[in-house]
């Protein structure tokens, strides 16, 4: 089927069909019921069952907006860049050799309302560059000009990292290839369900995961270096370092060469002083652990994408609360434990929970020790954590 050219109306502009916003759209629920049965001629009133096809029904309703033709440019007339950090409706773009302050066009953010917002750090954008000007009050002797630009076309994403805000998916960063999971032999403690929950993040999200164990010089009884064990016998990859000592610091500059990564993990385990070492211009802040908590400062208040000297770029995110798992079912939990794989189809039921269900293989294999009882019991935490109130779904 060939898609129709596109309508226009008598003043010019392309008419494009959208939905309403949710606070906008016609009320789910008939409440006027009686009224409309003593209207009625013979007191009886059904509720709609269908509608036209032409999508302007009462059941299915939208509104038309109107891109004008002078917000319209030519496809050779738009730049491609990247996005490095939001600013409420601003977003610095960074197409490779100058740095963009960039708003997002209004038709733009209006047909993206299922997203939290319609562009975040790591999009693959189009812009257009406005005429750069000086900021109000700015002498033109001895200010440079603000480059401006106007974000036109977000470029389909990979390699996601999202969360559940109401009832709208908050992508904290996208286009992501690798997860680089840190955790800490000590101040903070190695928390392995921790490690988990970033996995099973980025297992959803279509991002290789990658654990690292900083603060290596802290290790003084192996125990945290026994962890990292268990995650490289699942088969994933997994480095050591000490951003004091610089241990495993050329290891982890080589994973980053030429890729788009995250740097994932709780406060405090050293994510802004390792990006440091790797490369000092950065000057990222670094925060002390709290004492009577023993837990890290929150130094990053908000993700940023940072281009690196070894190619590629990393996303240096806040802390542990931008990894909630909510938009994710308990029942797809199974599939991110990959020791699970193997053993599920061998569960006596089909929808087994692998809780507290006879014949469960997952169970048994517990047991017999070819699962670790402790990534069990992540996934026991995962699938029993509530999510707004009510258990996950």
């Amino acid at each position: 089927m060939t898609t129709p050219p596109d309508k226009r109306n008598a003043k010019g502009g392309k008419k494009v069909r959208v939905p309403f916003r949710r606070n906008r759209s016609k009320r789910a629920r008939v409440s006027d019921w009686t009224q409309k049965a003593r209207d009625a001629e013979d007191n009886e009133v059904d509720a709609d069952t269908e509608e036209s096809v032409s999508g302007k029904g009462d059941l299915s309703r939208g509104r038309t907006v109107i891109v004008p033709d002078g917000e319209t440019t030519s496809a050779s007339d738009l730049k491609a860049g990247v996005v490095v950090a939001v600013r409420g409706l601003y977003a610095d773009v960074d197409d490779g050799t100058h740095l963009y302050s960039c708003t997002i066009r209004r038709v733009l953010r209006t047909r993206l309302i299922d997203e939290r917002h319609p562009v975040t750090v790591g999009d693959h954008i189009r812009f257009q560059a406005e005429t750069p000007r000086l900021a109000t009050g700015d002498d033109p002797s001895t200010s440079s000009p603000l480059t401006e630009g106007v974000i036109e076309e977000v470029r389909p994403r990979r390699g996601q990292l999202r969360r559940k805000v109401g009832k709208r998916i908050h992508t904290i960063a996208a286009n992501i290839d690798q997860a680089i999971i840190v955790g800490s032999a000590g101040e903070p403690a190695p928390k392995p369900h921790l490690i988990d929950r970033y996995i099973v993040a980025a297992h959803a999200g279509e991002i290789t995961p990658i654990v690292c164990m900083n603060k290596i010089d802290l290790d003084t009884d192996s125990s945290a270096q026994a962890i990292l064990d268990r995650y490289d016998r699942l088969g994933y990859a997994t480095l050591c370092t000490s951003a004091v000592r610089g241990d495993g610091l050329d290891t982890l500059r080589s994973l980053l060469a030429d890729k788009s990564s995250v740097i994932a993990g709780q406060s405090g385990v050293g994510k802004s002083s390792l990006l440091n070492s790797i490369q000092p211009g950065l000057q990222l802040r670094t925060g002390d652990i709290v004492e009577h908590t023993s837990k890290g400062r929150h130094t990053t208040v908000t993700a940023r994408l940072l281009r690196l000297d070894v190619g590629g770029y990393v996303v240096d995110t806040p802390g542990v609360k931008s990894f909630d798992l909510s938009a994710v079912g308990r029942h797809e939990l199974e599939m991110h434990f990959i020791e699970f794989v193997e053993h599920v189809t061998h569960c006596r039921f089909a929808d087994c929970t692998h809780i507290h269900e006879d014949s469960c293989a997952v169970q048994q294999a517990v047991e017999d020790g070819a699962i670790h009882v402790d990534r069990y019991e992540s996934y026991v935490r995962l699938f029993e954590e509530p999510t707004d109130g009510v258990r996950r779904r």
